[in-house]
């Protein structure tokens, strides 16, 4: 680790400048470690050792393994992603948070293989969707650790399927103890990037994410300003009272444009996410929060058929008003890609991902999600060599 002096000059303005010293900035200097760009010399300090363009592991290694378990996570360190995104989380009937992508676990496991949970079975309104299936707070911690992971979207990624039913829920706990293991074999410190899922929906329940979040954090000494665990939502609100209860960097995810947060819309806030990425809106989230993560469509967006168009001023406006961008999320199947970079007719063939790659990197986006980091560490490699930079 580096130098923490900034954060000594205000937490919000040392937390932004850590995560920025770490990850920010591709077209910053050269770093220490061969062939990464690093802000480092731009921020005057901060961690060390974090390449950019990031690659975050999008729930792991979820492109080759189901997602959000212990074998994705393990998978995605293990072919070099930066941070882990571990993971998603949704609390139990007794209070525990949970990786899962949806409080409806219908999808990403077995339950509905066990018959004495058949009655859980049920209709709710999530977000103003009407939802049918099993739910993580209907659960108890030890319930649902009988249950197994398996393949979200099997039609897509059929050979995921051959792992299904290996692994259980994890629980955040549990990540964050695998964190420090990790830490310790490989001798280089392991980032982790949770979210949390749909806190206006629980806080109504009496199931209120941040403080359980941050009494974990605390618990484990990772709610501090140069903790590597980055800490995402796309509730603002949400972002906004975690940022009053830890220290770490804190990242506001963005939907569609003409979409509105479910906080905005339980209270009222007539804004979409399309105000949000004002310079006005970007400056107020720089308020509260060191980063964006913009939907990859906020940064290039697509035209009526489909292909990619020109570059948006997302970029620019963010880095003006001191944020980071970690957009999400780039897949390797065709039904994933922009139709200019799709391969053939077949939905779950891999397209022209390193094309697609180069022209999201090119717009100057600090790092990005992906289901498939060896995918991300080969097209960093392309697009940093493009710029001179040995990889």
């Amino acid at each position: 680790m580096g130098t923490l002096e900034s954060y000594e000059r205000g937490r919000g303005t040392g937390r932004r400048a850590l995560l920025g010293a770490a990850v920010l900035g591709a077209g910053g200097a050269v770093l220490g470690l061969p062939g990464v760009a690093s802000a480092d010399a731009r921020h005057g300090g901060g961690l060390r050792g974090l390449p950019v363009p990031t690659v975050i592991g999008h729930r792991g290694a979820s492109g080759y393994r189901p997602e959000h378990t212990f074998g994705s996570y393990q998978l995605a360190l293990d072919m070099g992603a930066d941070i882990v995104e571990a993971g998603d989380l949704v609390p139990t009937k007794d209070g525990h948070l949970v990786c899962r992508h949806e409080p409806e676990i219908g999808g990403t496991t077995d339950v509905a293989d066990h018959p004495e949970f058949a009655d859980r079975k049920t209709t709710k309104v999530l977000d103003g969707v009407s939802t049918t299936g099993w739910f993580t707070e209907d659960f108890t911690l030890a319930e649902l650790k009988t249950l197994r992971a398996i393949e979200r979207i099997p039609a897509t990624r059929q050979r995921n399927t051959l792992y299904d039913g290996r692994w259980e829920i994890p629980t955040f706990e549990e990540v964050l103890r695998w964190q420090d293991e990790q830490t310790r074999k490989r001798g280089k410190q392991v980032w982790i990037y949770p979210e949390t899922k749909h806190p206006t929906y629980f806080r109504k329940l009496g199931l209120g994410l941040e403080e359980r979040l941050a009494k974990i954090l605390r618990t484990h000494g990772k709610d501090r300003k140069g903790s590597p665990v980055i800490i995402q939502s796309f509730e603002p609100t949400s972002i906004q009272r975690l940022d009053k209860l830890v220290g770490n960097p804190l990242v506001v995810l963005l939907s569609a444009a003409n979409t509105r947060p479910w906080d905005f819309v339980e209270t009222g806030d007539p804004r979409t996410v399309a105000d949000l990425v004002t310079p006005k809106g970007l400056k107020e989230i720089a308020s509260y929060a060191q980063g964006i993560g913009p939907t990859l469509d906020l940064v290039i967006p697509k035209d009526a058929n489909g292909n990619l168009t020109q570059p948006s001023a997302l970029v620019a406006d963010a880095h003006a008003a001191g944020l980071i961008l970690h957009p999400y999320t780039m897949r390797n199947e065709n039904t994933f890609l922009p139709a200019n970079f799709r391969k053939g007719t077949d939905p779950a063939a891999y397209g022209d991902v390193f094309g697609a790659f180069k022209a999201y990197f090119a717009t100057g986006i600090d790092g990005v999600f992906t289901d498939n980091a060896d995918t991300g560490l080969l097209a960093r490699e392309d697009f940093l060599r493009g710029r001179g930079v040995n990889a």
